[in-house]
């Protein structure tokens, strides 16, 4: 699934050939594409300007002299400019001067349009560019669950998914079944800038491309060579040299270093008690 990288850099890849556009039809090849009855879908988009092309989360979001268009690419979906047609293409938005395709192998993509913010964004936490490290520790502190399947939930952190949770775990120094509320503020801070570090990097490497994800004109990304422990069970940590382990995490393969992000007890990482008044005795 694209995450926020290659979502981000597909938004960037659009933006010059969209922005200030009007669209002129849309056809819905699949009604899976437009989750459910296309027509009103169709009806909706004929005729609106593209005034911006922005990111939210893992969404493609247009924003139209009226209204709103987000796409959401899941698992396989793919959004092209000046496209091939083929039998995996779910929906064509034409402009007059060249076409958006979405193309979906296994149809789990969606388009949602509407005069309000879709229903599944207002849903979306906070993003993680937007989110001070002081708000980041007291949100982690607040929780029970485990960090890794933490990270994964859109609800508290929109955008990132099961790579860069994985590599930027492995940056910070934390194993990924570690209880989130038992991270010291010192290790929530340095898991807060590890998060956008890896972003960062994977951004300007165009993202990641392990299967389907290409942006917007069709380019690969590069960050997948970068990779220090997802999908590279067995492989020596580039830090320490130890073998890269695979467990599973919320339903997901995840990938870290057993030497370099161990499971510290969660008894050890609370504070101190504080002394007894009877403790205090010289003993004289």
């Amino acid at each position: 699934m694209p995450e926020l990288p290659e979502v981000e850099c597909i938004v960037r890849s659009l933006r010059p050939w969209l922005e200030g556009r009007r669209i002129e039809a849309v056809e819905i090849r699949s009604p899976l594409a437009a989750a459910g009855d296309p027509e009103p879908l169709r009806r909706f988009l004929a005729g609106r300007r593209v005034e911006a092309v922005r990111r939210l989360g893992k969404f493609i979001l247009f924003d139209l002299d009226e209204g709103v268009c987000a796409i959401h690419l899941r698992m396989t979906g793919r959004l092209l400019w000046q496209g091939g047609e083929g039998s995996y293409t779910r929906a064509v938005i034409r402009f007059s001067h060249g076409r958006l395709l979405l193309d979906d192998t296994r149809q789990f993509a969606r388009i949602y349009a509407g005069s309000a913010m879709p229903e599944p964004l207002e849903r979306l936490g906070p993003e993680p560019f937007e989110l001070p490290a002081a708000e980041f520790c007291s949100r982690l502190r607040a929780r029970r669950g485990r960090i890794k399947p933490l990270l994964l939930d859109q609800r508290f952190l929109a955008g990132l998914g099961n790579i860069y949770a994985d590599e930027s775990l492995h940056r910070a120094r934390i194993h990924p079944l570690q209880p989130a509320a038992t991270l010291s503020s010192r290790r929530a801070e340095r898991l807060h800038n590890a998060i956008l570090a890896v972003l960062e990097e994977a951004i300007a490497a165009g993202g990641s491309s392990i299967s389907d994800y290409v942006d917007g004109e069709g380019r690969s990304g590069r960050f997948q060579l970068l990779h220090r422990v997802y999908g590279r069970e067995g492989q020596p940590c580039p830090a320490c040299g130890t073998a890269v382990r695979r467990i599973v995490a919320a339903q997901r393969g995840t990938w870290f270093c057993p030497r370099c992000q161990p499971c510290r007890p969660a008894r050890a990482l609370q504070p101190a008690r504080r002394p007894l008044a009877g403790r205090l005795s010289t003993g004289r």
